[in-house]
């Protein structure tokens, strides 16, 4: 995997039975297109259980809902 040219490597990872959690810069582009930039070295959490208010931020909804997935990616 080759990093961007201005160095910052856009990190996602995914948090047991949380969000996603992504680290710019990268621009988050919605269902209805709005668009959100997250700077190089600034962190966001990403909604991944359909709960959050906020979407497609996370709120916390997750853990007060019981979601879970803690699945891992097949390698």
């Amino acid at each position: 995997m080759s990093e961007p040219t201005n160095g910052s490597a856009v990190v996602i990872k995914t948090v047991d039975n949380g969000p996603y959690q992504v680290k710019g810069p990268v621009r988050v582009v919605d269902h209805e297109k709005n668009s959100y930039d997250i700077g190089p070295g600034r962190t966001h959490l990403l909604c991944r259980c359909g709960l959050s208010a906020k979407k497609p931020f996370c709120d916390g909804s997750h853990s007060r809902n019981g979601f879970t997935a803690a699945e891992r990616a097949v390698t």
